[in-house]
């Protein structure tokens, strides 16, 4: 992956005045770190999706703040829930000789023989793996190839992944299952209730009229 650029700015706008800045098509973020104070900076959000797209989450990125260069990690992009608006980032600065936890997303690639089929349906368990692994070799992400689950009931685990356990440690689970091929479900069919011989299904009218209705009777009166 070719170097990647971020230029950033200290921020002195802080608690909800920093609505003005997202008005402005600016980010408020936060770079902390350890045994580094946490420090206020606001990038351009154009920028930052450009380089976030490329980045990810485990992308190292050289942070330009005034004149100093700090590697980091994105970290914590914060988005509204309902709206998609950019809300906040924190930037994870590191060493590069030391190792450092990230979580790593999942994404499967191909199709597995059963679904082609209609026998079953591969099912996600997870979409990110917890690693340690010095910066510069975290990878960007898992590739979990599905076209050799040929079985019901087949799954792929977190053991079952190919990496250089020497560089990266994986953290989660190694049982904990990744994606397994669920058979296909079932779908219960309601059968409308069947009145019994004699009676009348709820609701229904007698042939010869409707029903009377309840405390009045058929009879005339006496004359």
């Amino acid at each position: 992956m070719k170097k990647l650029t971020l230029n950033t700015k200290s921020r002195d706008v802080l608690g909800r005045k920093i609505k003005k800045l997202r008005q402005q098509g600016i980010l408020p973020g936060n770079v902390f770190g350890k045994k580094i104070k946490s420090e206020a900076v606001q990038v351009e959000l154009a920028d930052f999706e450009v380089v976030y797209k490329a980045a990810g989450e485990t992308g190292l990125v050289t942070l330009v703040l005034e004149k100093d260069e700090k590697p980091v990690l994105i970290h914590n992009f914060q988005v509204h829930p309902v709206t998609g608006e950019a809300l906040h980032v924190d930037f994870l600065q590191v060493d590069l000789k030391e190792k450092v936890e990230a979580d790593v997303p999942v994404e499967v690639i191909g199709e597995s023989p059963t679904e082609k089929q209609g026998l079953g349906t591969v099912v996600q368990y997870v979409n990110e793996i917890t690693v340690e692994a010095l910066p510069t070799d975290l990878p960007e992400k898992f590739e979990i190839d599905v076209t050799e689950l040929v079985e019901v009931d087949q799954a792929i685990h977190v053991k079952d992944i190919k990496v250089d356990r020497s560089k990266i440690d994986i953290k989660t689970d190694a049982e904990q299952i990744i994606v397994k091929v669920e058979p296909p479900q079932k779908e219960e069919v309601v059968e409308a209730p069947v009145a019994a011989e004699g009676t009348e299904a709820p609701g229904e009218a007698t042939a010869e009229g409707p029903t009377p209705e309840a405390g009045k009777t058929t009879e005339e009166p006496q004359k």
